[in-house]
């Protein structure tokens, strides 16, 4: 399970400034309910002076989202709207002492849902800059420049760190070359060489005994309880899922009935992801059984 520090625990169990502002009058909603995680952010801004005097979020997503999105609206109360643009999601992890790397994307989503509202105030139109830069990741819906610009923010430099910090690759994984195609690209900006060997971890030879201290069995079936708890949901609307392997980090599912083929299957895929993840306290990848190497399916 994650590591979280007192004041994100603070800040889930007793979020502060949950619900919308009354008289809002700058708004900023981002992400989306299908992908997982959603943040609405409202702001009434004295438009004399242009001080937030309050602000309220509502979030559909994990602990870390909530939890997040509080530390936000705390941070900017009181700030000017110029002032509150220099908030990083780096200051909102800062703020809740720290937060696990695979949770940093709840961060990313605050500062982004803190943009889209100063824009609104402003009467912009704030761009969430699919039409400047290519679709990189379908199962998330991330786009090339918020890639860029989270990889230049955080100094990112592995696949990994980019799924940690905006959930980008973290799905059917067949965006990675992409992912590895722009950090290459920033890393060479830095003056960096890009190691494509140091990235998300694929599928390899169970190790013995397997991450977190388990072995090999017990880890199976912590994956197949897991899988077992989710069943009722998807059998509600006429699918389920199967396991089929486990080879290193990388786990081989079969999407059944109404799943398979389903156009929300990415997302399913990537909902299980971060359940199992969260589970082992491990990066893991759940990947269709049908991108299965050949050499695990002949048993090799």
């Amino acid at each position: 399970m994650w590591d979280y520090s007192e004041k994100v625990k603070e800040h889930f169990f007793d979020p502060k400034n949950a619900g919308a502002v009354e008289n809002a009058n700058a708004i900023g909603e981002v992400g989306s309910i299908s992908c997982g995680d959603a943040l609405r952010l409202t702001l009434r801004v004295n438009e004399s002076d242009d001080v937030i005097e309050d602000a309220g979020f509502q979030t559909f997503g994990c602990g870390s989202a909530i939890a997040s999105s509080s530390a936000l609206t705390e941070i900017i109360k009181g700030m000017t709207v110029d002032d509150c643009l220099k908030v990083s999601n780096q200051d909102i992890a800062d703020f809740l002492d720290g937060l696990p790397p695979e949770k940093m994307h709840c961060s990313v989503m605050g500062r982004e849902a803190l943009q889209a509202a100063v824009a609104n105030y402003r009467g912009e139109e704030w761009e969430d800059d699919h039409e400047e830069g290519a679709l990189i990741c379908k199962c998330f819906a991330i786009d090339a420049v918020m890639i860029e610009d989270t990889i230049r923010a955080n100094n990112l430099s592995t696949v990994e760190e980019v799924t940690n910090y905006t959930k980008a690759g973290g799905g059917c994984s067949s965006c990675h070359e992409g992912i590895e195609e722009i950090l290459e690209s920033v890393m060479a900006e830095r003056g960096e060489a890009f190691n494509a060997n140091v990235k998300a971890p694929v599928a390899a030879p169970v190790p013995t005994p397997a991450a977190g201290g388990m072995t090999n069995l017990q880890r199976i079936r912590r994956i197949e309880v897991v899988l077992e708890s989710m069943r009722p949901t998807l059998k509600a609307d006429g699918g389920d899922v199967e396991l089929v392997e486990v080879a290193g980090n990388t786990i081989y599912v079969n999407m059944i009935g109404a799943c398979s083929g389903c156009q929300l299957a990415s997302a399913t895929l990537g909902g299980i992801q971060q359940r199992l993840m969260e589970e082992l306290g491990e990066f893991i990848k759940v990947v269709p059984a049908t991108q299965m190497p050949q050499s695990l399916k002949a048993g090799g």
